[in-house]
């Protein structure tokens, strides 16, 4: 679970950064952002799932992951896209696959007494 929310994150970052994709560029037209937000986005999509990857630094880089989907979700809240629900998705994901993973957190955050 951890593994597909990251790679995911970090595949979206490749693009941004070095592929730019057509279909990349008409989405960031369709919410707003000019094409130099692209290396902004995609280096901070290649950092929080490199981070969120490794396992002494996953919690950072869920936070960090969090925050990046966040934006996302609000990208697509301002321009009534409902497709919003991806990245909230993913968000869960995120933070389901850590919980599995990490014991630190379980223990932070027990589901039972």
């Amino acid at each position: 679970m951890s593994w597909a929310a990251g790679f995911f994150v970090f595949t979206s970052g490749i693009n941004a950064t070095l592929i730019r994709s057509s279909d990349l560029l008409e989405s960031f037209a369709k919410f707003g952002y000019t094409e130099s937000a692209l290396p902004v986005v995609g280096f901070a999509a290649l950092i929080s799932s490199a981070l969120y990857l490794i396992p002494r630094t996953a919690i950072l880089g869920a936070i960090l992951m969090t925050g990046y989907l966040g934006g996302a979700v609000a990208t697509h809240l301002r321009i009534d896209d409902p497709t919003l629900v991806v990245p909230i998705v993913f968000g869960v994901i995120v933070w389901a696959g850590l919980y599995l993973r990490d014991e630190r957190l379980r223990a932070l955050i027990p589901l039972r007494q």
